[in-house]
């Protein structure tokens, strides 16, 4: 479906000013002959035609001034309503102002009343309160502004098999009317559902950390991507794969960000103690280099300030104790030797 800006003069005001002049010759025209007819049925006489007439011509006037007043429609800014006349669409009003249209155009919006989660709304139901939803579906316009979606959480295998619980935030608007409304049947519901395929989709490529000889880019290619230290790229992808499902519904997808990433509860507690194994090692891995090396350049300071003369098996047993002070976890207690080395 093509969208069509309703291009036509407002009307808007020229038509409210001669409404309330029918308005005013209707009301004036049905008290005039109303009057007139009780006043000749109190007093026995014939009623003159012309006063049937005007009392005729008021209620006519009111009944066709009713339907003249279905004709106006206030937009506000950043706000659109698709008319249609007897099921054809005859365009969309997007410029804001107050306008005048066919008394029996219809505002047309199946998606009226829906409320997802969005920025404003911080409850974790999928719809409006009974009194806003009666609000929204009277109004049935199309909002234009750029809006929020938060879904919920959801527990999504990554590449290697871990389940983990993740969520995104999408900003999002609507750029064509009518294929919002005409080629989707609710283009919010629509919207919140290619969400969470969508990233079920690029979620399933990533593991959650970083990960041997994974290819997360489909080049071959090993790579060092993941969900938590690549979160930018992520991210891009997710846009670009919401934006590919629902273009054909007249949406256009600004922005897509990573809300919640965390391990699902039921392996939550091994993930962290891999992580803690893994930074231990990688702490005791540092304090052995550095160990090391302090070892080795307090041997070299001894030969070169020819200290002390030690033989290998002595050099042994003090590198064996320096090693012990240094990469221990508790303070060493030192051992007094006032003898000799020998």
């Amino acid at each position: 479906m093509e969208e069509k800006i309703y291009t036509k003069k407002k009307l808007g005001i020229p038509m409210l000013l001669l409404a309330i002049l029918l308005w005013a010759a209707a009301i004036f025209f049905f008290i005039r002959g109303m009057v007139e007819l009780i006043a000749a049925d109190d007093s026995g006489e014939a009623v003159k035609p012309v006063y049937v007439v005007l009392f005729v011509a008021g209620i006519v006037m009111i009944i066709v001034n009713i339907i003249i007043c279905c004709g106006f429609k206030l937009l506000n800014p950043n706000e659109a309503i698709v008319l249609t006349l007897f099921g054809n669409y005859k365009g969309t009003l997007k410029e804001a102002g107050f306008y005048y249209v066919n008394p029996f155009c219809s505002k047309f919006n199946p998606a009226a009343g829906t409320k997802l989660r969005q920025s404003d709304d911080v409850g974790s139901d999928k719809k409006l309160s009974t009194q806003n939803n009666a609000e929204a579906v009277a109004s049935k316009k199309i909002s234009l502004k750029i809006m929020t979606l938060s879904n919920n959480k959801q527990k999504i295998n990554d590449c290697l098999g871990n389940p983990i619980e993740i969520s995104i935030a999408v900003i999002w608007k609507v750029v064509d009317t009518a294929k919002a409304v005409f080629d989707v049947d609710n283009y919010m519901e629509y919207l919140s559902l290619q969400c969470d395929a969508a990233l079920r989709e690029i979620v399933r490529i990533y593991p959650y950390d970083v990960a041997p000889n994974v290819d997360t880019t489909g080049d071959g290619i090993a790579d060092e991507g993941s969900l938590r230290g690549s979160s930018e790229i992520v991210a891009g992808r997710i846009k670009e794969e919401i934006q590919k499902r629902v273009s054909e519904a007249g949406l256009e997808i600004i922005e897509a960000r990573i809300t919640y990433l965390a391990y699902a509860p039921e392996i939550a507690a091994a993930m962290l103690q891999r992580q803690q194994a893994s930074a231990v090692v990688d702490a005791r891995k540092l304090i052995v280099d550095g160990a090391v090396g302090m070892v080795q350049m307090a041997l070299e300071s001894l030969n070169e300030n020819n200290i002390v003369d030690l033989d290998d098996e002595r050099k042994a047993a003090m590198v064996s104790n320096l090693l012990v002070v240094l990469c221990g976890n508790h303070d060493a207690q030192p051992i007094v030797n006032s003898g000799s080395l020998y």
